[in-house]
């Protein structure tokens, strides 16, 4: 018996805790738009599988103190050795179960679901878990509570507690595959005035890089055992207004990828750099979950020379958190070509029809958008606008769908006309971008059509001279 104790502690030691360490890597890189992680379920069957084995000869330990009332005998090495055997199962039994709560889906709001890890005060998230020790004996007698930064040192000025229902029972009935599980959906994050009315430091660069902890605690009482239970999610990003969305998401990917560490909440303090090669390929994952293909290697090298302002070899390239927060663009919508360009932007639109324009990163506006569009002379000459980049400030005034629509260029005698006709290479541009228009047209009203107190209804038209 003691030999198969043995070798069950060096299963779980050597294969089972790496195994479960290794997907929870994948788990981190999977939040950052890596390949999606498998292997929990496996890892479900390893975990309840050793945990009943365990159990089982807990049971046959005990059934020894009986039969050693009835019958023993001098020299007899069995009471000796018992309680050394009952200890190490029991000890195994605890480390087993602590291991065994895992955060199965992290934190996420529904409202941005490329975008885990980062949070919105006062807007609901979602989060799952899962007790990789499948007993039946379990079912809806686990109650985990959910809290934010228990834990957590005073690093950053700011604090939260968590509204809405915190505290749940893990059922079978709550995932469709019968794992033992709880998803909070309905938890939102509210900030704590601080008791001298100062909520903290404002500056949206402190704030993105502030990291948060949401952590988990329960307590499993199963055949005269009793252990507590705690997990955590990877750190999170707390923000109070969408416009820090790109700059906390910027921040998720670079603590992920930089470090397996699943709760080092002072990260920030001294960011490590990382290899080019490796964040370009993040960025591709990104541009890939929008558009549905990754960065091509002429758009690699682009971006990589607008991060690190000149032509590197990305491959051997180490790039400073500073330097990527700096020029780290935020979404990426799914019609944008990506990093063009001017002159690969000209050879993409040759020869196609007049009006059909494409969407690139401007090239000397480090975030900024622009469009391109090519037209013909009465000559024939092929001509090439492009538009002043729209930055982050322009686009929030009016969503980028609906200045596409209702863009206008001054052409001969003060007339108006809108210039764009069709996406490229040859979409026209009402099929690609109508779902995202926000509004009717804009046009223009006479007073007696409607308005406020006599007022002319003003509107926001995008125009060019």
């Amino acid at each position: 018996m003691a030999q198969v104790i043995k070798e069950m502690e060096d299963l779980m030691n050597n294969t089972l805790m790496e195994e479960l360490l290794d997907w929870k890597r994948r788990q981190q890189i999977a939040c950052i738009g890596g390949p999606l992680h498998s292997g929990l379920d496996q890892l479900q069957n390893c975990f309840t599988l050793l945990a009943e084995s365990l159990f089982q000869i807990r049971r046959q330990l005990e059934k020894l103190d009986e039969f050693l009332v009835k019958l023993t005998y001098e020299g007899d090495s069995i009471p000796l050795q018992r309680p050394h055997l009952l200890e190490r199962v029991n000890f195994l039994l605890y480390s087993l179960f602590q291991s065994s709560l895992v955060v199965e889906k992290q934190p996420c709001m529904p409202t941005h679901p490329q975008r885990p890890l980062v949070l919105k005060t006062l807007i609901q998230f979602t989060v799952k878990l899962r007790l990789l020790i499948k007993l039946p004996e379990l079912n809806y007698q686990i109650k985990v509570k959910a809290a934010v930064d228990k834990n957590a040192s005073t690093i950053s000025s700011r604090r939260f507690v968590l509204c809405g229902t915190h505290v749940k029972a893990m059922a079978m009935d709550e995932s469709a595959n019968g794992s033992l599980s709880v998803e909070f959906r309905h938890l939102q994050p509210k900030e704590m005035k601080s008791c001298t009315g100062n909520k903290g430091i404002e500056g949206t660069q402190m704030v993105t890089e502030e990291l948060h902890s949401i952590s988990f605690e329960t307590q499993v009482c199963l055949y005269g055992l009793t252990v507590d239970l705690e997990a955590s999610s990877l750190p999170v990003v707390m923000i109070s207004n969408v416009s820090q969305l790109p700059n906390a998401w910027a921040s998720i990917i670079w603590y992920n990828l930089s470090t397996n560490e699943p709760q080092n909440l002072a990260f920030f303090n001294n960011p490590p750099s990382l290899p080019l090669s490796q964040l370009l390929e993040v960025l591709s994952w990104q541009f890939s979950s929008y558009v549905g293909r990754g960065l091509n290697a002429d758009q690699l090298s682009m971006l990589a020379e607008k991060l690190t302002g000149q032509q590197v070899i990305y491959s051997d390239y180490q790039l400073s958190w500073s330097k990527f927060w700096e020029g780290h663009t935020g979404t990426v919508e799914q019609c944008i070509m990506g990093f063009v360009s001017k002159e690969k932007q000209r050879v993409l639109l040759k020869d196609k029809m007049p009006g059909t324009f494409l969407l690139r990163f401007s090239e000397s506006n480090l975030g900024g958008i622009t469009f391109t569009w090519v037209y013909r002379s009465e000559s024939g000459e092929e001509i090439y606008h492009s538009v002043e980049p729209y930055n982050k400030g322009r686009l929030t005034a009016l969503p980028f769908a609906d200045i596409l629509r209702d863009y206008k260029v001054i052409v001969a005698d003060n007339v108006s006309e809108n210039p764009l006709k069709y996406l490229y290479p040859d979409i026209p541009k009402d099929k690609a971008f109508g779902k995202h228009y926000s509004s009717q047209p804009n046009e223009v009203l006479r007073p007696t059509e409607g308005g406020d107190k006599g007022y002319v209804p003003s509107v926001f038209i995008p125009v060019s001279k």
